[in-house]
């Protein structure tokens, strides 16, 4: 099994599991989304009358096909076994009323000969010799459990047999039986006699597993829970995911048949469903993805939330009808995370703890501020500025000693001083060099750049619309708000004319993205959109774009994120980078070249409507992390754009019809 992949994710607020194109769950995250991940493997057999255990996520004779039921978070998998003739219709579904993930299985008899039938759950837990796991059976299933956490399998039916030692040994046969009722092993077997199946007849049976702190009388709540009927609940958690997607269904696309357009849409609707699994609605943060390296073998793992990325996603929040989602994470996450100093660090744990770090990234703090405004300007809600500015006036001191560092720039601000010494301590933060957009390479890059640029800009709007308050100290703040305004504009105008002296490759007149090196990297464009630091008619944007197609644009028409890239392989296209381009050609009112961006992300979409990391640039299949929140959010931003964009045709009359992509 390649856990590296999932390729098909259920959940509801506290839930979230991901599964093979088998069916075989390979994740079970609870309370959140990042937090802890109970499977090591969970496999699910049938024993058909004195057969060996025919495994349903991997037999030779299986076929599959997967589908979600549409528009919701519950996940159907057929598998039809062609040498028993048998077909097995199993539906994985997280209860939206309740913190329980269940399995519905139709189990129909095809053959000719009655069919005496075991149901079989192999289950191995997360264990580490810090946190070893014990098991014990009751009535009707198994709890696996440490100090802190239980596990639990159990149906309404009675448990038939079970193994607790030595069960790899044993598992192969079917044959369940050990005379212990508790034992320390992490890997359980047990068993459900379904009985004699007819041919033509079929079998409903449920599976339960529920996760859930290690406490006393644990079964009853089982129990308690076994009272539920079965039926309503999957209807009601049906109702609620169709019910989301049309609530959030803000932007319209045309009902054209066509197989282009029935991936849009796919996309469009999984990306809806999505986007509630990965938040932590305790405390706002999300998810870049459902983890795919538990072990961080292959790179620094993906369940945190980083402030940087969660800009672009609060973006597809605000067009997606998420008000709420984005201002949970702005007043809250993003209130909690800030440091002392003003900064917000690399990434962090969605419940806003501190995540595991490997530096330090101006652009995390450049891009809150930021992104404080942009949902204003949607929304125009003054109550939410006020909220955030104490937090954003914080970030702007950060970001200005930053600036004020690495220009040089000689401040006799009293207040400055000593601010600067209240918060000095073992080093200081704004001293230290930056890492990238790609968290890579170490230095002063244009994109941080950029980003602060956006924010100081982000800060006078801000300042210009609370410009009324009609407190009795107004005077008082608004000559400290344009004192500060003042100094935000010296310090856009040093950074301007740095940014044209050191981050402009004189001779090709081509951005840069550092000071150290002349490599072609997509994050320049950052520069155009989001932070509107040149404009797209500027000589040196077109140099730059034409050297971009030259260097990083592969011949299926995705684009690379930089020159000599080594992450994951390297070659392959990003869905980032490729709407990324999109967004460009759209300002540049190129809207055949912005398409042809467009529909290279859509056609290359993995199965579901989930969008990868990456794509491969042989067999354009999937790359890395699928259903990633980022790639999600530069989607449902581009869709956008293009929609505007085809409006605007239609408003000057030149060409109605030449929405080719059916939007």
């Amino acid at each position: 099994m390649d856990k590296f992949f999932n390729r098909a994710i259920i959940g509801n607020k506290n839930i979230v599991a991901s599964y093979t194109e088998h069916g075989e769950m390979q994740r079970f995250c609870y309370p959140v989304i990042d937090g802890r991940q109970f499977v090591d493997f969970f496999h699910i057999g049938l024993k058909i009358n004195d057969s060996n255990i025919v495994f349903l996520h991997d037999d030779y004779n299986n076929v599959y096909n997967q589908k979600y039921i549409k528009n919701t978070n519950i996940l159907v998998t057929e598998i039809e076994n062609l040498y028993f003739r048998i077909k097995v219709k199993q539906t994985d579904c997280a209860l939206i009323n309740r913190d329980i993930l269940v399995k519905k299985y139709i189990i129909k008899n095809e053959n000719d000969i009655d069919m005496n039938l075991n149901f079989i759950v192999n289950s191995k837990i997360l264990s580490s010799s810090l946190e070893n796991y014990g098991s014990r059976i009751f009535e009707n299933g198994i709890v696996q459990y440490n100090h802190n956490y239980t596990f639990c399998i159990f149906s309404k039916n009675l448990l038939y047999g079970h193994r607790l030692n030595d069960v790899s040994e044993h598992i192969t046969s079917g044959i369940l039986k050990d005379k212990d009722y508790i034992g320390m092993s992490n890997e359980i077997a047990i068993s459900y006699n379904l009985g004699i199946l007819k041919p033509g007849n079929s079998v409903e049976f449920y599976l339960y597993v529920w996760a859930g702190e290690n406490q006393k009388e644990f079964e009853n709540k089982i129990y308690d829970v076994l009272k539920f009927d079965d039926d309503s609940e999957f209807d009601e958690t049906i109702n609620y995911w169709q019910n989301y997607v049309e609530m959030h269904n803000s932007i319209k696309i045309k009902n054209v048949a066509s197989n282009f357009n029935k991936k849009l849409v796919e996309i469009y609707n999984r990306t809806i469903l999505l986007y509630p699994l990965l938040i932590n609605y305790e405390c706002g943060g999300v998810a870049a993805a459902l983890e795919v390296d538990d072990e961080r073998c292959k790179s620094g793992g993906y369940r945190y939330c980083w402030p940087r990325d969660a800009i672009f996603i609060t973006k597809a929040f605000d067009l997606l009808k998420m008000k709420d989602e984005t201002e949970l994470f702005y007043n809250k996450f993003c209130k909690e995370t800030q440091s002392e100093n003003g900064m917000w660090e690399q990434r962090f744990f969605t419940d806003g703890r501190l995540a595991p770090c490997w530096g330090y990234q101006v652009d995390e703090t450049a891009s809150v501020i930021y992104g404080v405004y942009e949902h204003y300007k949607l929304y125009k809600d003054r109550s939410f500025l006020e909220k955030n500015l104490k937090m954003c006036e914080n970030a702007i001191k950060f970001l200005v000693e930053y600036v004020e560092n690495i220009l040089d720039v000689d401040d006799n601000d009293i207040v400055k001083r000593d601010l600067r010494a209240k918060y000095k301590k073992v080093f200081e933060p704004a001293k230290q060099v930056s890492y990238d957009l790609w968290e890579m390479h170490e230095g002063i890059h244009l994109y941080s750049l950029c980003a602060i640029v956006a924010s100081f800009n982000a800060m006078k709007n801000i300042y210009d619309e609370l410009d009324n308050d009609d407190e009795k100290n107004s005077r008082l703040k608004k000559e400290k708000r344009n004192k500060l305004i003042q100094k935000l504009n010296r310090y856009i105008a040093f950074l301007q004319d740095y940014i044209q002296e050191n981050l402009i490759e004189k001779k090709a007149k081509v951005l840069k993205r550092n000071t150290k090196d002349c490599i072609m990297d997509i994050s320049v464009m950052g520069a155009v959109y989001p932070f509107d630091v040149f404009d797209v008619e500027e000589k040196v944007i077109k140099n730059t774009v034409d050297k971009i197609n030259m260097t990083l644009r592969t011949y299926k028409d995705g684009y690379l994120r930089f020159e000599g890239d080594s992450y994951m392989g390297g070659k392959n296209p990003w869905i980032i980078t490729t709407l990324w381009m999109a967004l460009y050609y759209l300002k540049a009112g190129d809207i055949s070249r912005a398409e042809m961006c467009f529909k290279y992300v859509v056609n290359t979409s993995a199965k579901h409507g989930f969008l990868s990391e990456q794509v491969s640039n042989d067999d354009e299949n999937f790359q890395w992390v699928i259903g990633l929140g980022w790639s999600h959010a530069m989607f449902i931003i581009v869709l956008d754009e293009l929609l505007r964009a085809y409006e605007e045709e239609k408003k000057l009359k030149y060409g109605e019809g030449k929405n080719n992509i059916c939007l």
